[in-house]
Protein backbone atom coordinates (compact mmCIF):
# COMPACT_ATOMS: atom_id res chain seq x y z
CA UNK A 1 0.00 0.00 0.00
CA UNK A 2 1.27 3.42 -0.81
CA UNK A 3 0.44 7.04 -0.98
CA UNK A 4 -2.88 7.33 0.72
CA UNK A 5 -2.37 10.51 2.65
CA UNK A 6 -4.77 12.15 0.21
CA UNK A 7 -7.66 10.23 1.67
CA UNK A 8 -6.21 10.53 5.16
CA UNK A 9 -6.04 14.29 5.00
CA UNK A 10 -9.35 14.56 3.21
CA UNK A 11 -11.22 12.61 5.83
CA UNK A 12 -9.31 13.52 8.96
CA UNK A 13 -10.14 16.56 11.03
CA UNK A 14 -8.85 19.53 9.13
CA UNK A 15 -7.92 23.03 10.11
CA UNK A 16 -11.14 24.14 8.50
CA UNK A 17 -13.56 22.16 10.62
CA UNK A 18 -16.50 23.52 8.66
CA UNK A 19 -15.20 22.21 5.35
CA UNK A 20 -17.40 19.64 3.68
CA UNK A 21 -16.06 16.18 2.80
CA UNK A 22 -15.99 17.32 -0.84
CA UNK A 23 -13.77 20.27 0.00
CA UNK A 24 -11.41 18.21 2.16
CA UNK A 25 -11.07 15.50 -0.46
CA UNK A 26 -10.54 18.04 -3.24
CA UNK A 27 -7.95 20.01 -1.26
CA UNK A 28 -6.00 16.84 -0.60
CA UNK A 29 -6.12 15.74 -4.23
CA UNK A 30 -4.85 19.12 -5.38
CA UNK A 31 -1.96 18.73 -2.95
CA UNK A 32 -1.00 15.56 -4.81
CA UNK A 33 -1.00 17.21 -8.21
CA UNK A 34 -4.53 16.60 -9.43
CA UNK A 35 -6.00 19.64 -11.09
CA UNK A 36 -8.71 21.52 -9.22
CA UNK A 37 -11.51 20.58 -11.62
CA UNK A 38 -10.89 16.83 -11.31
CA UNK A 39 -10.27 17.08 -7.58
CA UNK A 40 -13.60 18.89 -7.08
CA UNK A 41 -15.30 16.26 -9.22
CA UNK A 42 -13.94 13.34 -7.17
CA UNK A 43 -14.80 15.11 -3.92
CA UNK A 44 -18.35 15.76 -5.06
CA UNK A 45 -18.83 12.20 -6.32
CA UNK A 46 -17.60 10.64 -3.07
CA UNK A 47 -19.59 13.04 -0.90
CA UNK A 48 -22.73 12.22 -2.87
CA UNK A 49 -22.28 8.46 -2.97
CA UNK A 50 -20.75 7.51 0.38
CA UNK A 51 -21.99 7.98 3.92
CA UNK A 52 -19.95 9.76 6.56
CA UNK A 53 -19.18 6.41 8.19
CA UNK A 54 -17.96 4.99 4.86
CA UNK A 55 -15.76 8.05 4.32
CA UNK A 56 -14.39 7.71 7.85
CA UNK A 57 -13.58 4.04 7.27
CA UNK A 58 -11.83 4.90 4.02
CA UNK A 59 -9.81 7.51 5.90
CA UNK A 60 -8.88 4.99 8.61
CA UNK A 61 -7.66 2.48 6.03
CA UNK A 62 -5.76 5.19 4.17
CA UNK A 63 -4.00 6.34 7.36
CA UNK A 64 -2.85 2.79 8.06
CA UNK A 65 -1.58 2.42 4.50
CA UNK A 66 0.22 5.75 4.66
CA UNK A 67 2.20 4.61 7.70
CA UNK A 68 3.66 1.79 5.57
CA UNK A 69 4.27 3.96 2.49
CA UNK A 70 7.93 4.62 1.63
CA UNK A 71 6.94 7.56 -0.61
CA UNK A 72 3.90 9.27 0.96
CA UNK A 73 4.17 12.46 -1.10
CA UNK A 74 2.84 10.84 -4.28
CA UNK A 75 -0.53 9.34 -5.00
CA UNK A 76 -1.50 7.28 -8.02
CA UNK A 77 -4.90 6.10 -9.12
CA UNK A 78 -3.79 2.57 -8.29
CA UNK A 79 -2.96 3.66 -4.74
CA UNK A 80 -6.37 5.25 -4.33
CA UNK A 81 -8.18 2.18 -5.64
CA UNK A 82 -6.08 -0.18 -3.53
CA UNK A 83 -6.97 1.73 -0.36
CA UNK A 84 -10.64 1.63 -1.28
CA UNK A 85 -10.55 -2.15 -1.71
CA UNK A 86 -9.25 -2.57 1.85
CA UNK A 87 -12.44 -1.09 3.29
CA UNK A 88 -14.77 -3.83 4.53
CA UNK A 89 -17.72 -2.35 2.64
CA UNK A 90 -17.35 -3.27 -1.06
CA UNK A 91 -19.51 -0.31 -2.05
CA UNK A 92 -16.63 2.03 -1.12
CA UNK A 93 -14.30 0.55 -3.73
CA UNK A 94 -17.04 0.64 -6.34
CA UNK A 95 -17.84 4.30 -5.66
CA UNK A 96 -14.16 5.33 -5.64
CA UNK A 97 -13.66 3.58 -9.00
CA UNK A 98 -16.79 5.21 -10.41
CA UNK A 99 -15.66 8.64 -9.20
CA UNK A 100 -12.24 8.12 -10.78
CA UNK A 101 -13.85 7.19 -14.08
CA UNK A 102 -16.42 9.97 -14.07
CA UNK A 103 -13.76 12.52 -13.21
CA UNK A 104 -11.28 11.28 -15.83
CA UNK A 105 -8.53 10.23 -13.44
CA UNK A 106 -6.15 7.88 -15.17
CA UNK A 107 -3.31 5.65 -13.99
CA UNK A 108 0.08 7.35 -14.04
CA UNK A 109 1.78 6.85 -17.37
CA UNK A 110 -1.42 6.72 -19.38
CA UNK A 111 -3.04 9.64 -21.13
CA UNK A 112 -6.81 10.04 -20.97
CA UNK A 113 -8.53 8.37 -23.87
CA UNK A 114 -9.50 10.77 -26.60
CA UNK A 115 -12.60 10.19 -28.62
CA UNK A 116 -11.99 11.01 -32.23
CA UNK A 117 -14.82 10.88 -34.67
CA UNK A 118 -14.36 10.75 -38.40
CA UNK A 119 -15.65 13.93 -39.94
CA UNK A 120 -16.38 12.05 -43.14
Amino acid sequence: MRKFSLITVALALSATACASPKERIADSLVGYGIDQMRADCVGQQLQNSLSVSQLMELGRVARAARERDPEPSRLTLSDLLRAATEVRDPRVAIEVAKAAGRCNLTPMGFAPAKLEMDAA
